[in-house]
C-alpha cells in the first residue's frame, strides 16, 4: 500500500492533482477543501498522505487503481470514518468533503444538518444518516483544540488552513496551535494562510518572542 508521497506539485485540478516524483507523475484524487488549500503550492515540493482503492467492478477485469491524497494522517483517518457510513463511496466522501474537516465533524457531533444539506450530494436524509451513524465518534476531528490552559479555542478558516498545512509538513498539531495563536497575536493584520505560516516558522526559530 502506498501510504504516503511526497514530490513537486505539478498542477491541480476540480478534483485531483499530479505530483512529479522524478520521471513520474502520479495523479492523486482530492477532497474539495484539499484543492483549495493547495493551489497556492503549485511548483512547489509538498508531502500527501495517502490511501489507494481499486475503482470499478471485481469479477469483469476492468478494476483501475486509484490514489486518494489527504494533508495528514488524521484526514485520511476521518474521511475513512466518513466513507463507512452507508451510501457514501469514495467518490461521493471526496465530492461531498468541500468544507475544513474541523467544520464538518463539529456539525456531525452537533447534530447540524441544515450545514451537512450544504455539502455536495448530501441531501437531507443523507445528512441524517451520517449524523445518526457518526455523532459521538469524531470529537477530536471537532474544531481547533485547547490552549495549554484548557481553555477551549476556535479558529477561523485561514487559521485552521494554516494549522493543516503545518502538520502536513511534519508540526505537532498541538504546537502549531499555539505557534498560530502567537503569530496572529503579533501581528493582528494577517488575514491568510500563506501570510501566517512565515510568522509561524519565525517564532519556532526564535526571531519572534
Amino acid at each position: 500500500m502506498i501510504a504516503q508521497i511526497k514530490g513537486k506539485l505539478s498542477s491541480v485540478g476540480t478534483s485531483s492533482a499530479l505530483i512529479e516524483v522524478g520521471d513520474i507523475g502520479y495523479e492523486i484524487m482530492l477532497a474539495g477543501y484539499c484543492i483549495n488549500r493547495l493551489t497556492s503550492f503549485v511548483g512547489k515540493e509538498i508531502m500527501l498522505c495517502t490511501m489507494e482503492y481499486y475503482e470499478g467492478t471485481p469479477g469483469r477485469g476492468n478494476l483501475i487503481p486509484r490514489l486518494v491524497g489527504f494533508l495528514n494522517s488524521e484526514e485520511r483517518v476521518f474521511f475513512q470514518k466518513f466513507t463507512s457510513v452507508k451510501g457514501i463511496g469514495i467518490k461521493k466522501g471526496l465530492k461531498a468533503l468541500s468544507m475544513p474537516i474541523e467544520t464538518i465533524a463539529g456539525a456531525i457531533e452537533n447534530g447540524d444538518e441544515k450545514l451537512l444539506t450544504t455539502l455536495p450530494s448530501v441531501g437531507k436524509r443523507m445528512a441524517q444518516q451520517i449524523i445518526a451513524e457518526l455523532k459521538g465518534k469524531l470529537e477530536k476531528f471537532a474544531g481547533a483544540g485547547v490552549t495549554s490552559s484548557g481553555e477551549k479555542r476556535s479558529f477561523n478558516d485561514f487559521q485552521i488552513e494554516a494549522l493543516e498545512i503545518l502538520v502536513a509538513w511534519g508540526e505537532k498539531r498541538n504546537e502549531a496551535q499555539e505557534l498560530i495563536v502567537k503569530a496572529c497575536e503579533n501581528h493582528p493584520d494577517i488575514k491568510t494562510a500563506e501570510q501566517l505560516v512565515p510568522f509561524v516558522y519565525r517564532i519556532k526559530q526564535g526571531y519572534e518572542v
